[in-house]
């Protein structure tokens, strides 16, 4: 507001009382008429702005039941598949403490030693090998893309060529159905144990829903017993073909670990004994007397997951529309569960991956193995979080770059790091608030051309006279002490110009008087007090003082000025003297800094007031160092000798106005003492710090400890030194 705006509507308020205008010669409509044709104007706009509102709350609205749908779809997905592995768990560890696995593990282990004994049958090994380089290389090296040794594979101890040659080259059921065979009639020991236990291993499996049972020699690590016979069976898990397996870490940890109620988790990884298919192991120890005699391991299918995460397929009939979907991924962001586009329109899934730059490598591993299973990578925002155990929701881009709702958050499974993630495409989601937006618009619209319509009536019988005042007063404001406004009615506005007019020519002189003397104060006291001090006197404020939590105060001093001044005339010393603070001050204004005084040859500053910054202490540190330069510099320009003394110090202080004739804005308390008494007894081109500003900058600034000092009314004191 200028300072003559206040006059102007006094003056207007007078003029309007004592001329009215001439009854019965109204020009047109009167400004109330007008005035009520603009409320009923506005009112029509309101409606509009009602409608906007409604769509918007409707939006969010939608929204939070979404993400609310997504939540509890997810929530109710993670605590299936917690349950399923908390089940899981209970019943391998049920397994391993009974009596028939401790058994079985006893005597499949003796049964293959006794094999292991004997000479390796070379004939047994050839049949084996060309078992091996017709059915079960030509596999993995079409999954593995890549040509791969049959010697890479084949085992060559005498136990695992026999029993492999016997339970799955001469089972005459198909690989899928080999459980089956109880007895190979080869008259070992081992068939023997195997028609004993088998038919009750297998039993035990089928019940409890694993893919396969395994038990392993904890000391050989010897695969002595499989139910399913693959290609490992009696292979060694420490030296043989899958040594580096998930399955061989499950038996390793737990092998080491004589605690029935222990199990171990490795996380689903392609298994090539299994056709490449994804696969978990849980280990469990079995304990007899106290000692780990064995390891029982279950072989977990990825299907139960799948059936799970994807609702066995109906998203449309769990409420995810035709674009949602939950998914699950580990620690490296490869799905434990196929994603919904895979298996409904598997040509565009390979269509959006390509499109969403994903690595042909990636691709061809998928197809390779018929299933983004452990070879489809989505490392989104929501994933992250999920994984590092973090429950959300939000606008996230899919790995296709699909915008999406989600609703992300971790799987509780000892063992495993899982996140799992619900999500729908927002095109889908907002497609009822879609269509509720064009309806809105086409509305809006029709009310948009009825406001112009009107508008462009009233512009011309209301608006131009309005802003033709209104540059007149734009005019006066600038400086056109001789503007004029045209009076084209005499209504209310007709009025109001003619009183313009005439207020113009009382106020000209008035205002550039005023004007004038409002400069020079406003300069003068934002010279002597901060701005924001100066802005709350002007407020009316009578006392201002204010404590500080945490400030720094730095104070300098020109050492050997008084004995350098005496032989020079007094307006050198001036002169000397006022260009070293000036640009002391242009430092200041700079880093932040508030001078607050200099007496004589001394300058005092502070940071951290009146307004708080969190930097104060390396902001005052670099003012210091910039002042000790800036002496230097000083002192070559003018061909003298000086240099400067600076103490630093960091901590509470009382600040505030005092005098009314003379304002001074200054600083209290121990701070500001022991600021003083570090620079008194500082070093000539030095910075002295206490330790609450060595504590803070130390790892910013080089110090150099200078131990305990004396300091008067504090006795000793630690202080530092910055040298430059």
């Amino acid at each position: 507001m200028t300072a003559w705006q206040p006059a102007l509507d006094l003056y207007i308020c007078r003029m309007t009382a004592a001329d009215p205008s001439p009854s019965g010669r109204h020009a047109g409509w009167g400004l109330a008429t007008k005035l009520l044709a603009i409320l009923i104007l506005l009112g029509a706009i309101a409606v509009l702005l009602t409608s906007i509102l409604g769509y918007v709350r409707a939006r969010q609205a939608l929204e939070e039941a979404i993400y609310d749908q997504l939540s509890v779809a997810r929530q109710t997905k993670a605590r299936q598949v917690e349950t399923y592995f908390r089940t899981v768990r209970q019943d391998l560890q049920l397994l391993a403490r009974s009596k028939m696995v401790v058994d079985a593990m006893r005597s499949f282990r003796s049964a293959f030693d006794e094999l292991e004994g004997k000479p390796v049958d070379r004939e047994l090994s050839t049949k084996l090998a060309d078992w091996y380089d017709k059915n079960f290389i030509p596999e993995v090296g079409h999954l593995l893309d890549e040509k791969v040794s049959v010697a890479d594979y084949l085992p060559r101890d005498s136990a695992a060529i026999y029993l492999q040659y016997h339970y799955i080259v001469r089972n005459q059921h198909p690989k899928a159905q080999r459980r089956l065979l109880d007895d190979p009639v080869d008259g070992s020991a081992y068939s023997a144990v195997h028609a004993i236990f088998h038919p009750l291993m297998r039993t035990a499996t089928h019940t409890v829903g694993f893919f396969d049972f395994l038990l392993i020699d904890p000391k050989s690590g010897r695969l002595v017993y499989e139910t399913a016979k693959e290609v490992d069976f009696a292979t060694s898990l420490h030296t043989g073909p899958y040594r580096t397996t998930n399955v061989a870490a499950a038996a390793a940890q737990c092998a080491a670990v004589p605690d029935p109620s222990v199990t171990c988790l490795e996380d689903f990884k392609p298994y090539l004994p299994s056709d490449g298919l994804p696969a978990a192991f849980m280990a469990a120890p079995v304990v007899d007397q106290g000692v780990v005699t064995g390891v029982l391991v279950a072989q977990l299918s990825i299907d139960e997951i799948e059936r799970v995460v994807t609702g066995n397929k109906h998203w449309r009939q769990q409420g995810f529309g035709a674009t949602g979907e939950t998914y699950l991924v580990g620690p490296d962001y490869l799905v434990r569960a196929g994603g919904r586009l895979f298996f409904e329109n598997r040509d565009r899934f390979f269509e959006e991956l390509r499109r969403s730059g994903t690595p042909e490598a990636e691709i061809d591993a998928i197809k390779r193995y018929g299933s983004p299973i452990l070879h489809q990578e989505i490392d989104t925002v929501a994933t992250r979080a999920a994984v590092a155990g973090i429950e959300g929701t939000g606008r996230i881009r899919d790995s296709f770059g699909r915008e999406t709702l989600s609703s992300w958050g971790p799987v509780d499974i000892a063992g495993v790091k899982w996140g799992l993630v619900s999500r729908i495409t927002t095109a889908e989601a907002f497609a009822p608030i879609h269509r509720l937006e064009r309806e809105l618009a086409a509305v809006g619209g029709l009310a948009l051309l009825t406001v112009i319509i009107a508008g462009a009536w009233f512009a011309r019988s209301l608006l131009n006279p309005l802003r033709e005042l209104t540059a007149g007063v734009k005019r006066f404001t600038a400086g056109d002490r001789t503007v004029k406004v045209a009076v084209r009615s005499q209504d209310e506005i007709g009025q109001l110009c003619t009183a313009f007019n005439g207020m113009v020519d009382e106020l000209s002189t008035k205002n550039s008087i005023i004007e004038t003397k409002n400069r020079e104060n406003e300069e003068l006291l934002l010279n002597v007090l901060p701005a924001p001090i100066a802005n709350r006197l002007r407020g009316g404020e009578q006392s201002i003082a204010d404590g500080f939590a945490e400030v720094s105060v730095a104070f300098a001093d020109l050492v050997g000025f008084t004995a350098l001044s005496s032989d020079m005339p007094p307006q050198n010393v001036v002169t000397l003297l006022n260009g070293l603070f000036t640009r002391f001050d242009v430092a200041a204004q700079e880093l932040g800094i508030e001078k607050i005084k200099t007496v004589g040859d001394a300058y005092m500053a502070v940071c951290g007031l009146p307004v708080p910054m969190e930097d104060h202490a390396e902001r005052i540190v670099r003012m210091a160092i910039r002042m000790v330069h800036i002496t230097r510099e000083h002192a070559l320009e003018n061909k003298v000798s000086m240099k400067l003394r600076v103490g630093v110090n960091t901590g509470p202080v009382v600040a505030g106005v005092i005098g009314r004739s003379k304002y001074i804005y200054d600083l209290w308390g121990d701070t500001v003492n022991l600021a003083s008494r570090m620079e008194s007894g500082g070093i000539p081109d030095t910075i002295q710090v206490t330790r609450p500003v060595y504590e803070k900058l130390k790892d910013k600034f080089s110090f150099e400890s200078r131990g305990l000092i004396e300091v008067k009314g504090k006795g000793s004191v630690e202080a530092w030194l910055l040298r430059l």
